[in-house]
């Protein structure tokens, strides 16, 4: 039985992600590939509960390691109910956002340091993506788009500051796994985001 490919969608709030991950995967099911498109948190019916305690703005006593534990609870039922089935049965699996989003926002940002990634190692059950497209753009534009689009959660209220020292994590990731991630910039227009996109994709199938 062949393996899936695991794809995730990774950036700061702002950068674009759910507009280029539609495109992307009305691409993938243009080519007749068997598809899961998902998000975290969420995905899931246990997965959804738990993404609505996580980022309601109302929740402002939740604290970091809460956090960090809810989002890896909601990963562990993700992984279990729908990726790793969906990628041992041959699957293109594409998520918006994975392990990543928690080690620049929980260990990185929130200070939590090592724990996170042990506490996901254990969630993930050693499914990790084959390629994340990291859509970079600086935390100043992309709160500037934030404040156009009028609608934010807990995570975007945390305020410039904090959305610096997550763009700061995820670029830390990158050095650290430089042949995983690919890094598009997300200021161009979505035409020509999308394009990289395709471009960098089509690379990686020749490579893989």
């Amino acid at each position: 039985m062949k393996k899936g490919i695991f794809i995730t969608f990774e950036g700061t709030d702002g950068s674009g992600k759910s507009t280029q991950i539609e495109r992307f995967a009305d691409y993938i099911r243009s080519r007749g590939f068997d598809m899961l498109l998902t998000r975290e948190p969420g995905g899931t019916e246990v997965s959804e509960k738990i993404r609505n305690i996580i980022l309601d703005p109302e929740n402002t006593e939740e604290s970091p390691v809460t956090e960090a534990l809810l989002y890896a609870a909601s990963r562990a039922q993700l992984v279990s109910e729908k990726i790793k089935p969906a990628l041992e049965n041959g699957c293109v699996v594409i998520c918006d956002r994975f392990v990543d989003s928690s080690i620049a926002y929980q260990a990185y940002a929130r200070g939590l340091g090592d724990d996170v990634m042990k506490i996901n190692e254990f969630a993930v059950q050693g499914v990790m993506p084959d390629i994340t497209f990291f859509l970079d753009i600086d935390p100043e534009s992309a709160r500037e788009r934030r404040n156009i689009r009028g609608t934010s959660d807990r995570l975007e209220n945390e305020g410039l500051a904090f959305q610096i020292k997550v763009y700061e994590g995820y670029k830390k990731l990158i050095e650290s796994c430089p042949e995983r991630f690919r890094v598009i910039d997300a200021k161009k227009s979505p035409d020509e985001v999308y394009a990289d996109i395709i471009k960098a994709f089509t690379e990686y199938e020749r490579r893989a």
